[in-house]
């Protein structure tokens, strides 16, 4: 159980009744207590903090309410932690000695790779990375490229966009494009890049393996409600299994590489200040 002593003020709840920011100034001023638990207190100021600027009256209260809520949960445990913990429980030097150096050493490394790392990647990088690497770019799911319109079932422009589109000609897809525009509810061109299944699935409303399950030669069309239906055109499709083209992979290679670089030289620097330290006589290991 909590100590008889918790007992939370909490001008939260006057503050859900306020129209307004104003009114909360009124009322609260800067030093004046917003919440009390025991002997903690929580100030106007510290809310001012959390409320980011030109958020709306009601957005503010709500806000304030999470806010002295997760306050008053984090005092609650902090007093019962420190009746019901032993001194050597309550104890955390040690910890936080650990935490604080690893978080220096974060930062440093932060700061040395941001000053040091080689973000360029080149087209003959990533190549070189794809033709080496292709048995860990095979796909989980299906891709493709295609084009998708959703139509009235009885529109006479279905037949003639389904024709367009369908077309290797680019003035044939330009005018789909344009009947499309003007006679369909969605129309949407993937066939310029590769596109995960589930992406093309999401439009029909189904999930991939439904809407490849409606595919008749290179197109999947599919009833949406009675009046109307959902059309897409595969211009280019890779199956599962399959290893993905290395344009599809261009954004995942660059960050291996990229990746790749931040280690290389992180090690350099581990390995660079042992160096440095044994140099300077500054490193020493006592044999047993």
């Amino acid at each position: 159980m909590f100590p008889k002593r918790l007992q939370i003020v909490l001008l939260g709840v006057l503050l859900a009744l306020l129209p307004s920011c104003k009114a909360i100034s009124s009322l609260i001023h800067d030093g004046e207590v917003v919440a009390k638990l025991g002997d903690h207190k929580l100030y106007r100021s510290e809310l001012d903090d959390v409320i980011p600027k030109g958020t709306s009256p009601e957005d503010s209260v709500n806000l304030a309410n999470l806010y002295i809520n997760s306050w008053v949960r984090d005092k609650a445990f902090m007093d019962i932690a420190q009746q019901r913990l032993s001194k050597e429980e309550k104890d955390v030097s040690k910890e936080l000695e650990a935490y604080r150096q690893s978080l220096l050493r974060y930062r440093y490394e932060q700061r040395y790779v941001n000053e040091r790392l080689d973000t360029t990647v080149s087209e003959k990088q990533i190549t070189d990375y794809y033709d080496s690497h292709k048995e860990t770019f095979k796909l989980e799911r299906p891709i493709l490229k295609a084009r998708f319109l959703n139509i009235d079932k009885d529109s006479p422009n279905l037949a003639k966009i389904k024709k367009l589109m369908s077309s290797d000609k680019v003035e044939d897809v330009i005018a789909a494009d344009s009947i499309a525009f003007n006679s369909t509810q969605r129309y949407h061109d993937y066939s310029s890049g590769w596109i995960d299944a589930v992406k093309l699935a999401a439009d029909f409303g189904v999930d991939y393996v439904q809407m490849l399950s409606q595919r008749s030669g290179q197109f999947i069309q599919m009833p949406d409600g009675e009046d109307r239906v959902s059309v897409a055109f595969i211009v280019d499709y890779r199956k599962a299994g399959e290893v993905a083209p290395v344009e599809y992979c261009d954004d995942r290679i660059r960050d291996i590489i990229i990746s790749g670089r931040k280690h290389e030289l992180l090690a350099g620097l581990e390995r660079d200040l042992i160096e440095d330290a044994k140099v300077k006589e500054n490193f020493v290991i006592y044999s047993k």
